[in-house]
């Protein structure tokens, strides 16, 4: 039989030809464990060592059609994108990832191959991540839908929450913002290049060690970039009741994306100030604080004042953006 992504061989028919217990076993047989996993699959429940004795838990729902099409995707990238979007999470509290559950909502009629090699991207994911996938369940429906439920370990650290910023901070960002954004607008176009960008989109790339990095370096805040760069910094300037002003010329804008947004009549600036599903991490610091080279100081903590509590150059950015659920965008 063929191979899948992952290296496994391919599962014949369709979802509901496997059924339940034949698609568990399925992707159950594509698990990988750590030695932070005591119990796998095949009991009512996993068991996953905490030595911090405090579990550091985030979920997310992707939903077919609305955060991915098959078309754009492979099954394979949807598994990397949902694992890395939740295990990003755990790293934006400083956190170290450990282990992931997976829900899955399937139609009866969809390849067996699907799920399969779904279940390798979230596998491969969590291998990076340091992770692994302990656990979940199936559930028959007419849209296709991935929950994935992610925990992590502090190991003996404080979390690192959106409340600590104070007036006087940097504001420091590790990894990609507005590579996805970019890597859409390609794909809306009806186009496959510039590789790099669609790749960003499909599958994002967080930088998972520079989140429990942060907290030893000194962090006061921290999140990952999952809505916006301006939209997640906001979050952080609410909890900690203060302002941050971001300066556009600290920005590196490769020179291809410059190129897409001439093409598709975007400023680029805008795709990495409101851009999101990146997971790039964005940090304040105190300003004394001497930081890695792979964190670029973007802006500054401020004292609260009557302009919004994100601004860019000191002045609000009047362009819609950010991602809403409930909203749509801007």
């Amino acid at each position: 039989m063929l191979s899948s992504a992952g290296g496994h061989p391919r599962t014949p028919g369709t979802v509901g030809e496997l059924g339940e217990f034949g698609l568990i076993r399925e992707l159950t047989s594509r698990i990988t464990a750590t030695p932070a996993v005591r119990l796998g699959p095949g009991d009512d429940a996993a068991v996953v060592s905490a030595p911090d004795r405090r579990v550091v838990a985030s979920t997310d729902i992707l939903l077919e059609g609305r955060h991915f099409r098959r078309d754009w995707s492979t099954a394979y990238d949807v598994g990397r994108k949902a694992a890395a979007q939740n295990l990003a999470d755990i790293a934006a509290m400083g956190a170290v990832p450990t282990a992931l559950l997976l829900g899955l909502v399937l139609p009866a009629e969809l390849p067996a191959t699907w799920p399969s090699e779904l279940m390798d991207g979230v596998r491969d994911e969590c291998q990076v991540a340091g992770a692994a996938v302990v656990g979940g369940d199936l559930v028959r429906g007419d849209t296709i839908t991935v929950s994935i439920t992610a925990l992590g370990d502090l190991h003996g650290r404080e979390p690192v929450t959106r409340a600590g910023a104070r007036p006087g901070d940097v504001v420091a960002v590790t990894g990609w913002l507005g590579w996805s954004a970019a890597g859409h607008a390609v794909l809306a176009r009806g186009f496959r290049s510039p590789r790099a960008f669609v790749e960003a989109h499909r599958r994002p790339e967080p930088p998972y060690h520079a989140g429990p990095a942060a907290a030893g370096l000194g962090a006061t805040s921290l999140t990952d970039v999952s809505d916006g760069l301006i939209a997640d910094l906001g979050h952080i300037a609410e909890a900690s009741k203060v302002r941050i002003d971001l300066s556009s010329g600290a920005f590196d804008i490769p020179a291809q994306m410059h190129d897409i947004g001439q093409a598709v009549g975007v400023d680029p600036l805008q795709w990495v100030l409101t851009g999101g599903e990146d997971h790039a991490l964005v940090a304040t610091f105190p300003a004394d604080r001497k930081l890695p080279a792979r964190w670029r100081v973007i802006g500054e903590v401020l004292h609260p004042s009557a302009l919004p509590r994100v601004t860019v150059n000191g002045a609000p950015w009047e362009k819609a953006g950010g991602w809403d659920h409930f909203g749509g965008d801007g």
